[in-house]
């Protein structure tokens, strides 16, 4: 319990020292997070879309990649970006290993499945009725994707937090693709476990804290969104 108490402590007297190592890394996680989950919303979202709302041949076994790439391990993730980045690799010549680059492309393929998965589920569940309804008023195309849009709201906006949620948490990837260099791809999760290799947990409980706080201004702005659509 002291060691909690010490941990939240010290992440305390970092902010109010405005230590620059630790705004450094705090500052590239929210860059690294929030440009994964947009790249990932970008693309996720119409294939979720296309997944819940077609039929097609070989829908079914598509639909049971997305479901295995939902539970990825991020070390998997984090070998097929290094290989693909390698000196040898197909990208090899870009130099993006070690790079803040690497660890948004290792957090994209492990948040897009998600996004993807749960968007898909969302729009399944429309019932064929309101289809029907819409097709029967004579929407056009952009008119009906508007409307269930807007049907699909809540589910979308949980889709995207749940992606976020997997891109904060995610460690070995990033160790694998970044380095965990400081000053350039050092970031929360791996400065985290760093830290506990040192023994100094007391310096990994004040990061954890500053994660979940970061964490949780994102998520609960997104959850407000949320909400504040569904009671509009």
């Amino acid at each position: 319990m002291n060691l909690l108490v010490d941990g939240l402590l010290k992440a305390l007297a970092m902010l109010r020292s405005g230590d620059n190592e630790i705004i450094t890394i705090a500052t590239l996680t929210a860059k690294v997070s929030l440009t994964s989950i947009f790249f990932s919303t970008l693309l996720g979202l119409p294939l979720g879309m296309v997944l819940g709302l077609s039929k097609f041949k070989g829908r079914r076994l598509l639909l049971t990649f997305i479901n295995l790439g939902m539970g990825l391990p991020p070390v998997v993730a984090g070998l097929w970006i290094t290989l693909l980045l390698w000196r040898s690799g197909p990208l090899g010549q870009f130099s993006l290993l070690y790079t803040p680059t690497a660890i948004i492309m290792a957090q994209f393929i492990v948040s897009l499945p998600i996004i993807v998965g749960l968007t898909c589920s969302t729009f399944q569940q429309i019932s064929d009725k309101l289809l029907l309804q819409i097709k029967a008023l004579g929407a056009t195309r952009t008119q009906t994707l508007f409307i269930l849009l807007k049907e699909t709201k809540i589910g979308i906006f949980a889709a995207i937090i749940a992606g976020l949620g997997r891109i904060i948490a995610e460690v070995g990837a990033a160790m694998m693709v970044g380095g965990n260099i400081q000053g350039d791809t050092r970031i929360l999760t791996t400065s985290i476990v760093m830290e506990v290799s040192k023994g100094n947990f007391d310096i990994a409980l004040a990061l954890s804290f500053i994660l979940m706080s970061a964490a949780f201004l994102i998520t609960g702005s997104i959850t407000f969104l949320q909400q504040r659509k569904r009671n509009a």
